[in-house]
């Protein structure tokens, strides 16, 4: 069973910067077909972040774009997402994800196995 762990959030204020890391038990590069994260703020739906396909393909929702970056190091079995100009609205927890055959970049169901999430809070 693969086991997925994150780590790196925090409270910061905005405009600061966060580096979350995921780091994946039992995992071998080929496996899967592409790395997510995902954001779930209270009352709302997660929603998909980030997402870095097995040739290297990133994906950003548009929120994000320019300001997020999601990166992986297969050696260390770890995804990065690094976060930049953080704003009051990026405030969640986030998860990452992993998928063996994702169509749909951004769709929770689509991936397989999950992380217990990390608490990002970003104050005005």
């Amino acid at each position: 069973q693969v086991q997925l762990v994150e780590s790196g959030g925090g409270s910061v204020q905005s405009g600061g910067s966060l580096r979350l890391s995921c780091t994946a038990s039992r995992y071998t590069a080929s496996r899967f077909s592409t790395m997510g994260w995902f954001r779930q703020a209270p009352g709302k739906e997660r929603e998909g972040v980030a997402a870095i396909e097995s040739d290297g393909t990133t994906s950003y929702t548009d929120s994000v774009q320019g300001r997020f970056t999601i990166s992986q190091d297969n050696a260390k079995n770890t995804l990065y997402l690094q976060m930049n100009s953080l704003k009051p609205e990026d405030t969640a927890r986030y998860y990452c994800a992993a998928g063996e055959y994702v169509a749909d970049r951004f769709l929770p169901l689509e991936y397989n196995y999950w992380g217990q999430g990390t608490q990002v809070t970003v104050s005005s």
